[in-house]
């Protein structure tokens, strides 16, 4: 099953912020309309009502000078005309627009000229603009409802659409995290569309791909060149024990041994990469078989049993299912390791289904922490030398058993290695 990656605390969700970033382009083209809109409505009733009394001065001056009346809403120098009106230069017709507001007369265009030649009076006519700005405040509040509605309908529209692309990216983001983690079998699969989502997801398969060749080719490598190399150096360690006794039979015959020790290592190393190797479970004594396994690497090593010694008066030592054969493997290759690139003392403690290995020297590199135990690769000068596969191979054989193996460093100093069994039988932790 694939693992759902959630996001990191103080992370927002691409999704919110797709949905936000529409939501908020969605209020900016809103709150652009209805401004364009108010300043074109309102600029379009200033002109009609600077028509309107241009035309109302104009037919009331043609009346006023043919029979001395005025018509309804004509005026002679009235007293709220404003001032810029009260005294034209000319004859001809003026307008002005007046924002007081009196009684049920609000806001106004004025339109006036003079009757005749200079002081004479001035004949006014004035055109109210309450209605129609009472109708532009309705446009106003129409479009706010309008706009506030089409805002509730588009945000869910824009968190769906959001939602389906984060998945999408979501998907893409597992199957390199797996990958990451050595699942070279990941992929996003087919996928909708071909936008760039799915072609990051084609790049990430592909990767996937060379990848996995790649790995295969050095796995195949390796496992050759141990194969090859298992029969000379078996002669060769044939031919040492057929040299005279002395100092450089000795030297040689170690060095052949560790030659041999190193080919046996790539072997299972190989045999672990390709998945050709199956636990065979028993039901075994954890304590014993760490003693066991620490007595058989033959370095003065301290054992605790913490779990008989805070189960004392029960029947029988606790036992776990498990494959002893590589239980031992991984136990012995975590006291060497410590051993050799660790300092004294080395304690070993077994509690429950947990094996704890701990050294005190300098600890486990940064780097190894980080990434992981690598082939052939100590990680740093003053963990000693080594060609770096006892831990490689202990990780593979945890894996194998369903175990979990975890590097830490002691905060006083020293490296912990970290074993935890698995439950087989589902039940109890450990049975007597």
């Amino acid at each position: 099953m694939r693992p759902r990656l959630r996001p990191r605390q103080g992370r927002t969700s691409l999704r919110w912020k797709i949905a936000a970033l529409a939501a908020a382009t969605a209020c900016l083209v809103v709150a652009a309309v209805g401004v364009f809109v108010h300043v074109w409505t309102e600029r379009d009733i200033r002109d009609r009502a600077d028509a309107r009394a241009v035309n109302g001065v104009y037919s009331a001056m043609d009346v006023y000078r043919r029979t001395g009346t005025l018509v309804d809403g004509a005026q002679l120098d009235p007293a709220g005309l404003p001032a810029a009106l009260r005294d034209p230069a000319d004859g001809d017709r003026h307008t002005a627009y007046d924002g007081r507001v009196d009684g049920n007369v609000g806001p106004s265009v004025w339109a006036a000229q003079r009757v005749a030649g200079p002081g004479s009076p001035v004949l006014a006519f004035q055109v109210n603009m309450s209605s129609d700005l009472h109708t532009l405040r309705q446009l106003d509040a129409t479009m706010t409802v309008a706009s506030l509605l089409a805002l509730a309908a588009a945000a869910p529209l824009a968190v769906y659409g959001a939602g389906l692309l984060a998945r999408r990216l979501r998907r893409v983001s597992e199957t390199a995290g797996l990958i990451s983690a050595g699942d070279l079998d990941a992929r996003t699969g087919p996928t909708k569309g071909r936008d760039e989502v799915a072609e990051i997801a084609a790049t990430v398969d592909r990767m996937a791909d060379s990848l996995g060749r790649r790995l295969r080719t050095e796995r195949q490598f390796t496992a050759d060149v141990a194969h090859e190399l298992r029969t000379p150096v078996g002669g060769l360690l044939a031919a040492a024990d057929l040299l005279p006794q002395g100092e450089t039979e000795d030297l040689l015959r170690a060095r052949v041994r560790d030659l041999r020790g190193l080919v046996e290592d790539l072997l299972e190393i190989s045999r672990l990469d390709a998945g050709a190797e199956q636990p065979v479970r028993a039901r075994v004594p954890l304590a014993a078989v760490v003693a066991e396994a620490v007595t058989r690497t033959g370095h003065a090593t301290e054992v605790t049993d913490a779990t008989a010694a805070g189960a004392r008066g029960t029947a029988g030592d606790p036992t776990v299912e498990t494959d002893p054969r590589r239980l031992e493997r991984i136990v012995s290759n975590l006291v060497i390791n410590a051993h050799r690139h660790g300092a004294a003392p080395v304690q070993v403690t077994v509690e429950d289904r947990t094996v704890v290995v701990r050294d005190h020297g300098p600890g486990f590199p940064d780097d190894l922490l980080r990434h992981g135990p690598r082939r052939f690769h100590t990680g740093a000068t003053e963990r000693g030398s080594g060609h770096g596969l006892g831990l490689t191979i202990a990780l593979g054989q945890a894996r194998l058993l369903g175990a979990e193996l975890r590097l830490d460093n002691a905060p006083d100093g020293g490296a912990v290695a970290t074993l935890r069994l698995p439950d087989g039988s589902g039940g109890d932790p450990l049975q007597n």
